[in-house]
């Protein structure tokens, strides 16, 4: 038989019933999900993406770049609030906005009305566990790699409703010990476990976490389970009735490629009914059906508010559609693939670290460079057109607690990364630690940016006032100040304030 490929994540078999050229297809979704992505689909989403013609963007795990399809998506409904009204836009669009709910069911393998669109992962998650129905004494278990931004609510419980917070160790090799999880619910003489906190994937290293395994576990014992999946979603595939987790949070920005200040929260149905009602309700989560009676909705939207940001949710939806005509399983593939190509390249860098451990690991690269510290390689590498994150210690102060020096520097490549753009991370390092590590320079190549007139007030230290540069058309010299106020050159004591004046045609100035 014949194999093909005929779209980004549909697999075609096309067999012989006889007769020639006569053939039969067949469509065979999860094994298009194990083919990798073809060099020209690369191409193709590298169109997708205008911001790779500015940057080498290995800051996913941050926040990625969008495909085209996200923005205008936005935009659109943004030019048509503007124009329209935005409560007329939001009635039009309707089905539109039903239709997220969809998409990011389908991308988890869930049911739409476990879905509630949520400002970010961080909220959702808090939103989750304000409604946990913990009594004094309970435990909390979590791993080692957990983010600030869970386990203060966590400490916050523990401060106010007794609870006890207990962390996992990890394997040896890296992720979290379901064994060690095992023995900490048996531990006889101890308080049940009312709740298994887990982070999927962390922010700072390259481990993917045994999810589905840690799942399997809370099942048997019949404990709360919560994932936070902020950097696995639209990463790898992710399937919350494989990993039977009872609440799943995510953010649109990072690996799914969608804006910021949105995300979502899985509340699997089976959780509503074991969980409190949100602390807070208004018009959206709950009825208001008499004087003094209310009735709380019985899906996952009871933890909505009414207000939202309703051309996020928009993109939200977009970058979900478009994971899912990518093939999750087919962009994951190639994450690990240039993630493992960065690794292996900067080892051989003479004091460089990779500190990424885990039997599976995903696209999330740390590093650390002896004798440079994290924000000073992040700088050069931006000073070269090359955007990474530094993670600090704080922000996963259990797992990186030794690293007191500055944290990692995390390079997260994606899908639509090629191998150029990894390999040229560690050339450039090798070449800088060879040189001695010049000081990089002050900001990255990249378009000027055009000076903000900031509030009139006491001022720090200012810059010298300079030229701009003339923009296309303009026929007179522009002056540029610093932060106001200041006197201009040579007018000691007026007080004036000296802004840029842009022309923008002929007859027209702002």
């Amino acid at each position: 038989f014949f194999v093909g490929c005929l779209h980004r994540s549909l697999l075609f078999l096309l067999l012989p019933v006889g007769g020639q050229g006569c053939f039969f297809v067949v469509y065979c979704s999860r094994m298009a999900e194990t083919i990798p992505l073809f060099l020209n689909e690369v191409e193709k989403l590298r169109e997708d993406t205008p911001g790779v013609q500015n940057v080498v963007h290995l800051n996913n795990a941050g926040a990625s770049l969008p495909p085209a399809a996200v923005t205008k998506a936005m935009l659109a409904y943004l030019e048509e609030e503007a124009s329209f009204g935005p409560y007329e836009t939001q009635r039009k669009h309707a089905d539109e906005i039903t239709a997220v709910y969809n998409s990011v069911a389908s991308l988890i393998n869930a049911h739409p009305f476990e879905i509630a669109m949520m400002p970010s992962s961080t909220v959702a998650m808090q939103q989750a566990l304000g409604c946990v129905p913990f009594t004094a004494g309970d435990r909390v278990l979590c791993s080692m790699v957990e983010y600030h931004a869970n386990y203060i609510p966590l400490l916050q419980i523990a401060k106010r409703a007794g609870v006890t917070v207990e962390v996992v160790p990890d394997e040896p090799s890296g992720g979290i010990s379901v064994s060690a999880l095992e023995k900490a619910i048996q531990a006889s003489g101890k308080p049940p476990v009312r709740l298994i906190v887990l982070t999927h994937v962390p922010s700072h290293s390259g481990v993917v976490n045994p999810a589905a395994a840690v799942g399997a576990v809370a099942r048997k014992h019949n404990i709360l389970y919560f994932l936070d999946a902020c950097q696995s979603v639209g990463q790898m595939p992710v399937d919350v009735q494989e990993i039977q987790c009872d609440v799943l949070t995510a953010s649109a920005r990072k690996f799914l490629r969608g804006p910021r200040a949105v995300g979502f929260l899985y509340v699997s149905s089976s959780a509503l009914s074991r969980l409190n009602e949100p602390q807070f309700l208004d018009g959206k989560g709950a009825d208001w059906v008499s004087r003094d009676s209310y009735q709380v909705l019985p899906d996952a939207r009871r933890f909505e508010t009414w207000e939202q940001n309703v051309a996020a949710v928009i993109g939200l939806g977009v970058a979900a559609k478009y994971a899912l005509s990518v093939g999750v399983g087919r962009a994951w593939a190639r994450v690990q693939t240039l993630a493992g190509m960065l690794r292996q390249e900067l080892r051989k860098v003479p004091g460089l670290t990779v500190h990424d451990r885990g039997s599976v690991q995903c696209g999330i690269v740390s590093f650390t460079v002896e004798g440079f510290p994290p924000p000073l390689v992040q700088s050069f590498l931006a000073a070269h057109g090359i955007n990474v994150n530094v993670n600090r210690p704080a922000t996963a102060l259990m797992d990186m607690g030794g690293l007191r020096s500055g944290g990692v520097v995390r390079a997260s490549p994606h899908y639509y990364n090629t191998e150029s753009e990894v390999l040229v991370v560690a050339q450039k390092l090798s070449e800088w630690i060879s040189a001695g590590g010049p000081a990089p320079a002050s900001h990255p190549p990249q378009r000027p940016r055009e000076p903000v007139l900031t509030a009139v007030g006491p001022a720090p230290p200012l810059p010298e006032f300079y030229s701009a540069p003339r923009p296309s058309g303009a026929t007179n010299s522009l002056v540029v100040a610093g932060q106001p106020p200041r006197d201009p050159p040579g007018e000691p004591g007026t007080g004036k304030v000296m802004i840029k004046i842009r022309l923008l045609s002929s007859a027209e100035e702002h």
